[in-house]
C-alpha cells in the first residue's frame, strides 16, 4: 500500500502530512492524517473486504443517506466521505484494497467504555435520532452490506449444525452453555414472529451500536453516530438490543471472571429513555412491548455465535488463547441469565418510560 499515492488521489498535500493509527476497531483499519500545510485533520480508512464483500454497497448507502439528510435535515452532523479528485467516494489500490477519507470532527471524543448512565442515554438518543431523521427514506433503496448479519434463524441453524460436527472434547467443555441456549430457543421463535408481523417495521438501522460508534463533545453530549458500514434495513431490536448487550454489563465480553457480570438497571433505563426520546412516536405499541426482548435477542444471538465458533474450532472469530470463544460464549450466557432474572423489573422500567 502506497499511502502517499492514495492520499494524493484525495487531494491531500502529500509533501507535508503526518499519519498515525487511530482507534482500536476490529474490522477496518483507520488512521488519523494531518495535513500540516493547512492544519486540517482527516480520517483515512481501509475497508475490510473479508467482512464487507461488496464495499460499493457501503458507499451507495452512505451517499443515499447523506443526500437525504442534506435535503431534509441540513443541520444534522453527518460524517460522509470526502470525494476523491475523480469524484468517487472511495478508491481502489493496485493490490485490491478499498480506501476512503473523512473529515475529522474537531473537539469530538469517543469512549471505549461506559462510565455513567448519562453516556448511555446520550448514545441511545443519537442512535434513535439517526433512525428517526431517516424515517422518510424508502428503506428498500438501501443495500445489504452484510447479508443475514442479525438473522437469528440462521444463527440458530449454524449453532445446531456445529453440534453435529464438534469434537467430543469441545462439546463436553461447552455442554452447560449448549444446554442453556437450547432451553431458551423460544427467543428464536419470537424472532420468527417479529419478522412476520405487520406491527414491526423495517427501518434504517445502524446494526453496530457500541459506545465507540458515537461522537461526544467535551461535556459528554452526543454529537452524532459514526461507522456507518453496517447501516441497512433492519428492525429496531437490533440497535436497542446491541446497546443493551454492550452497555449493561460493567465488564466486556472478554471478561473471564463471570462473577463480575451483572445488569446495571440504571443503564438499562438510560438506554430506554434516550432511545424513546427520539423514537417514542415512531414505534408501534407492539414494538414498544418488545424493548425488553431486544436485549434477550442480541445477547442470546452473540452467545450462540461465540459457542458456535468454539465448536467449529474458532474459524470465524479466531482466538488468542485456547478456549477464548468458549469464555466469550459463557460470558454472554451469564449476562443473559442476569438479564432474564431481572425481566419483571425491566418491563416495569419500560412501562414507566413509554
Amino acid at each position: 500500500m502506497n499511502t502517499t499515492i492514495l492520499l494524493k488521489a484525495f487531494g491531500i498535500d502529500t509533501e507535508h502530512f503526518e499519519i498515525k493509527p487511530l482507534g482500536d476497531g476490529l474490522i477496518n483499519t483507520t488512521w488519523l492524517v494531518k495535513e500540516i500545510s493547512t492544519g486540517k485533520d482527516f480520517v483515512f480508512q481501509q475497508i475490510n473486504i473479508n467482512v464487507f464483500k461488496h464495499p460499493e454497497a457501503i458507499t451507495y448507502n452512505i451517499r443515499l443517506i447523506n443526500d437525504y439528510l442534506k435535503e431534509n435535515h441540513p443541520h444534522y452532523l453527518f460524517t460522509s466521505p470526502i470525494k476523491a479528485i475523480d469524484g468517487s467516494d472511495m478508491i481502489k489500490s493496485d493490490d485490491g484494497g478499498y480506501f476512503r477519507l473523512f473529515g475529522y470532527i474537531n473537539d469530538s471524543v469517543t469512549h471505549n467504555e461506559l462510565e455513567k448512565p448519562v453516556q448511555a442515554y446520550e448514545a441511545a438518543k443519537q442512535f434513535g435520532k439517526f433512525t428517526n431523521l431517516l424515517s422518510g427514506i424508502n428503506v428498500s433503496q438501501l443495500q445489504t452490506t452484510i447479508p443475514d448479519f442479525h438473522n437469528l434463524n440462521l444463527r440458530f441453524e449454524q449453532f445446531t449444525d456445529s453440534l453435529k460436527n464438534a469434537t467430543p472434547a469441545r462439546y463436553e467443555n461447552a455442554q452447560q452453555a449448549i444446554g442453556f441456549l437450547d432451553a431458551n430457543r423460544t427467543i428464536v421463535d419470537e424472532y420468527k414472529e417479529i419478522t412476520l408481523s405487520k406491527d414491526f417495521k423495517l427501518r434504517v438501522t445502524h446494526h453496530d451500536t457500541k459506545i465507540s460508534n458515537v461522537l461526544f463533545d467535551s461535556q459528554d453530549k452526543g454529537l452524532c453516530v459514526i461507522d456507518l458500514d453496517t447501516v441497512m434495513p433492519g428492525y429496531f431490536i437490533s440497535d436497542v438490543g446491541d446497546m443493551m448487550r454492550t452497555y449493561l454489563s460493567p465488564v466486556s465480553e472478554e471478561e473471564k471472571d463471570f462473577n463480575k457480570i451483572n445488569v446495571r438497571t440504571d443503564f438499562f433505563q438510560a438506554i430506554v429513555k434516550g432511545y424513546l426520546s427520539e423514537m417514542k412516536d415512531k414505534l408501534s405499541e407492539v414494538e414498544k412491548g418488545a424493548i425488553v426482548y431486544a436485549g434477550k435477542f442480541m445477547i442470546y444471538m452473540q452467545a450462540l455465535r461465540f459457542i458456535t465458533d468454539y465448536l467449529n474450532n474458532d474459524i470465524y472469530y479466531g482466538s488468542k488463547y485456547e478456549g477464548q470463544n468458549l469464555v466469550r460464549g459463557i460470558n454472554q450466557v451469564t449476562l443473559l441469565k442476569c438479564y432474564l432474572d431481572l425481566e419483571p423489573q425491566l418491563l416495569e422500567i419500560v412501562a414507566i418510560e413509554s
